[in-house]
């Protein structure tokens, strides 16, 4: 592979959104990387519906729509998705699209490679380097493996991406032709990092902040997951009060940036990637945040296998991984996916980081969920996770739970002490019935 960069050769791998949608054939298979698709071709080719057939189109964390995922669109367009996100969760909830659970690049079967790859990157530097800007996951890697297999590679270059330390680039040599980007008008901030529309934090999640607080320790390494649940602690003084510490996460929800310009985040006694934040994506942030990430040697992005493989997650002393749970039955056993067979999020990275503490040196999972749904009239500690539902964590690996109500500590404890360590942080018009049917299973 040629390192070395030309300005002319960069120039004529230029073609237009227009000539990317005439690359496409009928029973072709496209995938965009993972993270924000790239818009100007997703446009280009969603225009051409009634001239293809049979087109499969992968997804992973849908953020545009594009048309394909209503209905009537399916001769055309047969969507696959890796995470549901409000802009798939109709069809979804419709079966209009497949949900596939995705395997490390290098045990993709041949099939699973697409005919045509599509991204987001970066100008390139003086040397010909682009960057996946604040989200790489494992775009580097797909990139790689569609070349081996001879498949083509398109990226879109969007002006506004940062560029970061770590494995966040890639050479413009290894890319078949570039698009210019056509903006979307999604800026960072504008969502949460699942894509759904932030909302005014409800009280109770400080008082869920506040219990989760008092069990980080200064020094500790911290995981945070996707959720409604966990992404508001931050602002709402998850760490107020500590110091020293370090980061190991896929993504960054809101504040945490301000933390680590505040010092508060440092990473000082990590032991693995001292003095790093680790990350595979950047999100839940503002523009003037981005703009202090920009090159800054403090953030690495790596590659998504890297960051969530169990035994570099234990490496880090004292992991403390804070995830968020739909629903938990008594026996301490959760989902994060769904209720029955409804699906409205996927496990992502919160399995290799509960199990990733739990191996951890002074490591600790901890899982937070409101005690009810739907304005109070369900409980979310229930006796049995509804018929059909997915388990995220069984019950022999969750630690604590914390809900307004308080911390249960499940670790090491019997059956009915489980039971009773949940039902004491249930909310109050639902403990009667509860304590019933754990004396019923238990006695």
């Amino acid at each position: 592979m040629k390192m070395s960069f030309s300005e002319e050769e960069y120039k004529r791998k230029f073609i237009s959104p227009e000539q990317v949608a005439q690359m496409v054939k009928n029973g072709d298979r496209l995938a965009f990387t993972m993270g924000r698709e790239a818009f100007a071709c997703g446009l280009a080719i969603s225009a051409r519906k009634e001239e293809l057939k049979d087109v499969k189109i992968y997804a992973a964390t849908p953020t545009f729509d594009f048309g394909w995922y209503d209905a009537g669109w399916e001769d055309s367009f047969a969507v696959t998705i890796s995470v549901p996100t409000a802009t798939c969760q109709e069809a979804i909830d419709n079966h209009r699209c497949d949900i596939w659970a995705a395997v490390p690049i290098e045990k993709m079967e041949p099939d699973d490679i697409p005919d045509i790859l599509l991204t987001e990157v970066s100008p390139p530097d003086e040397k010909g380097f682009c960057s996946f800007g604040s989200s790489l996951w494992n775009k580097k890697k797909q990139i790689h493996r569609a070349r081996q297999a001879n498949k083509v590679v398109i990226a879109e270059v969007n002006s506004n991406l940062i560029r970061t330390y770590g494995d966040n680039f890639i050479h413009c040599s290894e890319i078949d032709y570039f698009v210019e980007h056509i903006s979307s008008g999604h800026t960072a901030g504008s969502g949460s990092l699942a894509g759904r529309a932030l909302k005014e934090p409800e009280r109770y999640l400080e008082d869920i902040a506040g219990y989760v607080n008092g069990l980080i320790r200064d020094g500790d390494t911290i995981q945070i997951g996707v959720g409604r649940t966990t992404e508001p602690l931050v602002k709402l003084g998850l760490f107020k009060g500590k110091h020293d510490i370090g980061f190991h996460t896929e993504a960054t929800p809101p504040g945490i940036i301000s933390l680590v310009e505040e010092g508060v985040i440092n990473g000082r006694l990590k032991t693995l990637h001292p003095g790093k934040v680790i990350a595979t994506s950047l999100g839940g942030s503002t523009q003037k945040e981005m703009d202090w990430v920009n090159m800054n040697p403090l953030f690495w992005l790596v590659d998504v296998d890297y960051l969530e493989d169990i035994r570099v997650i234990a490496a880090n002393d004292n992991m403390t991984a804070i995830n968020n749970a739909l629903t938990i039955d008594l026996t301490g056993q959760y989902t994060a996916q769904g209720l029955g067979t409804q699906l409205l999020s996927a496990p992502g990275g919160q399995q290799p980081f509960v199990f990733g503490a739990w191996l951890s040196k002074g490591g600790r999972p901890i899982t937070v969920l409101p005690s009810t749904a739907r304005n109070g009239t369900v409980s979310r500690i229930v006796p049995f996770l509804p018929l059909g539902t997915s388990v995220t964590i069984p019950g022999s690996y969750t630690y604590y739970v914390v809900t307004e109500y308080g911390i249960a500590n499940l670790r090491g404890k019997t059956s009915r002490q489980k039971a009773e360590e949940l039902i004491s942080i249930a909310h109050p018009d639902f403990r009667f019935e509860l304590k019933k049917e754990a004396k019923r299973l238990w006695g």
